[in-house]
Parts: C-alpha cells; structure tokens; sequence
C-alpha cells in the first residue's frame, strides 16, 4: 500500500478536512483570516507527520466520528481498523486487538454533540490556491504581524503554519515571521509554548 491508505478515505467518501462554519473577519480568493481565531477547522492528514500517540490517535479518530456522524457502529469500526493498521501508514505503533476494542468503544460512544478539542487558527488557506510554502509563509507573516502584537497566541500561529507545511519551526523563522528579533520571541515563550514546538518538530520528522 502507498504511504498513507489515503484512497481507501476518498472511496468510502470520509470527510476527514473541513473548513470553518464562523464567520471570517476577512475572506481573500486564498481563504479566510479570523481576527479571534476559530476552531472549527479541521484538517487531518494533512501533513507527512504521522500519530505517534495513544492521545493523538484517539482524538484523530474523535474528530473523524464528529465529521461522520451517519456511520454505524460497523463502518466506524472498519474505519477505525484501517487506521490503527500500521502498514496503512496513519500510525506509527502496532496496536493490540483488545486495545482496538477498548478504543472503538470509547470513541463511539463520545457525546457528539459537542465538537472535539481543537487548535485555534486565524488563517485558514483554501485548497488548492497554487500558492507555494514562501508565499503562505508571508501571508501569514503580513497579517498576524500587522498589528505588531507579538505574543504567545500570535508566535502559537506562526508555529501551527509552520508545521502543516512541514517546515522545521525554529525561533529565528518566527521572528521572521512576525518582523521582530529572536530575543522577542524567546522572551513571549512560555516553557509551555517551548516544549509544543519541540512536540510539533517531533511530530513532523517521524514519517
């Protein structure tokens, strides 16, 4: 099988990326920018990292029963089965058959009702744009740093965008991001912030 049993996803027709439903402050022909952030948008797979955790899988498969609510029990549990499957290329761990179980169940049996924990975004770039990594980069670059706010949730955006373009997050890419100096952005870093762009980093090379 290729990498990632993507095809296996489009033909069952699963909705694994969707985009937000709030309202944007600004909508551009590249996609949308939310001034306060949204977490309505969801967007797996959509990078070579792959789940390398029991809390990373379980939310992968959280968000993929909370944008497939019409499945049955049956069609998640396949569904769940071809993810957890190693060889597939979505995990990076075997899975035993009784832990499989225990995770179906808990899953399916998750109130969906409310939407799954998600990361706050504030720019949203459409598929298909033919926009390249540079060009995404300085757009995000021009409008976070427009405001020449530089703070934790500003340096958090700039880390997110950096990591779904497989890009190495790094403080001086930061701050050149945000047009300021590394120092500035080590001094907004919280020991928090610090260990999720080592997580994010982590995250991208285990492909």
């Amino acid at each position: 099988m290729s990498q990632r049993a993507i095809k296996y996803l489009n033909d069952k027709r699963i909705i694994y990326r969707k985009y937000s439903e709030d309202i944007p402050t600004n909508e551009y022909d590249w996609g949308w920018h939310y001034e306060n952030g949204t977490y309505g948008y969801y967007s797996l797979f959509n990078t070579k990292a792959k789940i390398n955790t029991f809390k990373s899988l379980k939310w992968h498969l959280l968000v993929l029963w909370y944008l497939n609510p019409d499945m049955d029990k049956t069609q998640f549990s396949e569904l769940v089965s071809v993810i957890c499957y190693k060889p597939n290329g979505f995990v990076t761990f075997t899975i035993s058959n009784k832990m499989l179980n225990k995770i179906i169940e808990e899953v399916y049996n998750e109130d969906l009702d409310r939407a799954p924990k998600n990361k706050l975004r504030k720019i949203v770039f459409k598929d298909g744009t033919g926009l390249d990594m540079k060009q995404k980069l300085s757009i995000v670059g021009s409008i976070i740093g427009r405001k020449n706010m530089i703070d934790e949730e500003a340096i958090y955006q700039c880390m997110l965008d950096l990591h779904d373009m497989n890009k190495k997050i790094t403080i001086s890419r930061i701050a050149g991001l945000l047009d300021c100096s590394s120092r500035t952005i080590h001094r907004n870093m919280s020991a928090e912030l610090k260990q999720e762009k080592d997580f994010l980093n982590i995250e991208n090379e285990k492909v």
